[in-house]
């Protein structure tokens, strides 16, 4: 009796130990189950993370990217900039190079003067021509400031403002200017007197320039009032109209 009872604890504990083991596998697949669900939680803070970094590289690539541009922008912007100052540059030497900058005076060391009587009867102009002879390109200023007779006590002979061009004359070497002088108003008068040569000086700006040119009057010599006497403007041709008073 004794033995039949102990087999029948040991057979119940068994039971028991495999009721528990039963129990045990159950809770593992739970327990399984309960880990997985937790291994996709974790795993779902990974993936945010990864679409986190996903996005912040793709926000990183597009900052850099957008960041290119305008470093690419403003870089574009910098040598658009320059070319336009350097157009502008440009614009400024062609400016210069195109005349903006006048040349010197011409003086009297620059020029050789002649003078021809005009064909009328009884003469009352003479043209004077004054020609570039130094080599060098130089601007004629103004009028022939003429004195006919001693240039110290002679009266110089007014200019015709109407005759005056536009710009100064630029004279290239061995090129022409003209003016047109009025000597007289016809016929012989009390107050004409002959001159077989007269004194012209140039201008520099407004002011006469030192040195005096000699001028050999045509032959015969010219009968000049000195109160009727006027003198055009320097010109490369001469016109009709305002060359002539």
């Amino acid at each position: 009796m004794p033995t039949q009872r102990k087999s029948t604890v040991l057979a119940v504990t068994a039971v028991a130990v495999l009721s528990l083991g039963l129990t045990a596998c159950g809770g593992d697949d739970g327990g399984t189950r309960d880990e997985g669900a937790a291994d996709t939680s974790s795993s779902a803070p990974s993936s945010s993370s990864s679409s986190s970094s996903s996005s912040s590289s793709s926000a990183s690539a597009s900052t850099a990217t957008t960041g290119g541009s305008a470093s690419g922008g403003s870089a574009s912007a910098g040598p658009a900039s320059a070319s336009s100052g350097s157009a502008s540059g440009g614009t400024a030497k062609n400016a210069a190079s195109s005349g903006s900058k006048a040349p010197a005076s011409c003086t009297y060391k620059d020029v050789k003067i002649t003078a021809a009587k005009v064909d009328e009867t009884p003469t009352e102009h003479i043209v004077l021509t004054a020609t570039n002879t130094s080599g060098r390109v130089c601007r004629l200023d103004g009028h022939p400031l003429i004195a006919f007779g001693e240039i110290q006590t002679a009266k110089d002979v007014p200019a015709v403002a109407k005759s005056k061009p536009a710009a100064p004359v630029v004279l290239q070497p061995g090129a022409p200017a003209y003016a047109n002088v009025r000597i007289a108003l016809g016929g012989a008068h009390e107050d004409n007197k002959v001159v077989t040569s007269f004194n012209v000086n140039l201008f520099t700006g407004s002011a006469p320039t030192e040195g005096s040119i000699v001028v050999k009057a045509p032959a015969g010599g010219l009968a000049v009032d000195e109160a009727a006497a006027r003198t055009g403007y320097w010109t490369p041709e001469l016109r009709n109209g305002a060359d002539e008073f």
